[in-house]
């Protein structure tokens, strides 16, 4: 399969939250910039009743245009490729918004082929229409098929920045037993989505790009969600959904390291530096061993700290 277009766009800009707003709603796409979330999705898919999906495209373009975004990324999330819909979401979205649409979310991808096909057609608009910038893409892993084939999906673009871990349509997919938070019906042991996660966290480091972690649907359980983006954040995602604007302050304290961290991460690094500098490979900290694994770790943490404004 191969890799579309010369070399990886990925921006390294901050996606601790991203927050789904109806496309079809002109009141919520009003509201959406001033959620503060990194990236704001306008949703064309599931939060558009199929009677109003074609009406939604105009009332996207112009949230998307009409609207100081600030340094919120802005993206559309179109309907599937098996839709009759897609096809003229990209064309009505992209040629309306131009330069005003930074990402466009692709649900329920199964193959490379998927991602190729969306990156060949917004090839051919961007030249149509003399777009000055490339527009990226996030795509859901959130089919079976999808979970199988993350690798060479993560792989599939050089506009790809993200993959995203949709547990909801998953649940459906792998026909999982589980309730409307998506979470199982009956006690299971360990944390029901690890492999899942832990599938698409690694495609997508392995490809340079992006995790972000699912929605949480419960958004009157707020510590819940906090608890769910903390467990993402541990096994090392960029970020989560929202899908209320209360969610995106909790994400952004997950998943930005604290004062704690970076100054830790600052002290191994000068502790490794100082006795490197005296030719020793590995010393001993309050009792732990502080080597060069350990180091990468805390670059590691000062490295996400500098891609996003800090919030204590």
């Amino acid at each position: 399969m191969p890799v579309s277009g010369t070399a990886r766009t990925h921006r390294r800009h901050p996606r601790r939250s991203e927050l789904a707003t109806p496309a079809s709603s002109e009141r919520m796409c009003a509201k959406a910039p001033a959620s503060g979330a990194d990236l704001v999705f306008l949703d064309l898919e599931d939060a558009c009743a199929p009677s109003a999906k074609e009406s939604a495209r105009s009332t996207a373009v112009a949230a998307l245009t009409e609207q100081n975004w600030g340094g919120t990324l802005r993206a559309v999330r179109v309907n599937g490729l098996d839709t009759p819909w897609c096809h003229d979401d990209l064309i009505e979205v992209v040629t309306g918004a131009r330069e005003a649409l930074d990402v466009v979310i692709i649900p329920k991808v199964r193959t490379a082929w998927d991602v190729w096909w969306v990156d060949v057609l917004l090839t051919q608009l961007e030249r149509k229409l003399g777009l000055g910038k490339r527009i990226a893409l996030e795509v859901l892993i959130e089919e079976a098929e999808g979970l199988a084939n993350a690798l060479p999906i993560a792989r599939a673009s050089t506009r790809l920045e993200a993959l995203i871990f949709g547990a909801g349509d998953l649940s459906v997919s792998l026909r999982a037993r589980v309730d409307g938070n998506f979470d199982p019906l009956s006690p299971y042991p360990g944390d029901f989505w690890h492999y899942a996660r832990a599938q698409v966290l690694t495609a997508a480091r392995a490809a340079g790009i992006d995790a972000i972690d699912a929605p949480f649907p419960a958004y009157g359980e707020p510590e819940a969600y906090r608890e769910s983006a903390r467990q993402a954040a541990l096994l090392g995602f960029d970020g989560k959904w929202a899908i209320h604007p209360s969610q995106v302050p909790l994400a952004h304290a997950e998943f930005t390291p604290s004062k704690e961290e970076i100054t830790s991460a600052e002290d191994v690094i000068a502790r490794y530096r100082a006795a490197e500098a005296e030719g020793t490979g590995a010393i001993g900290h309050d009792g732990r061993l502080i080597d060069a694994a350990h180091v990468l770790l805390a670059t590691n943490v000062l490295d996400r700290a500098s891609q996003q404004p800090t919030e204590f």
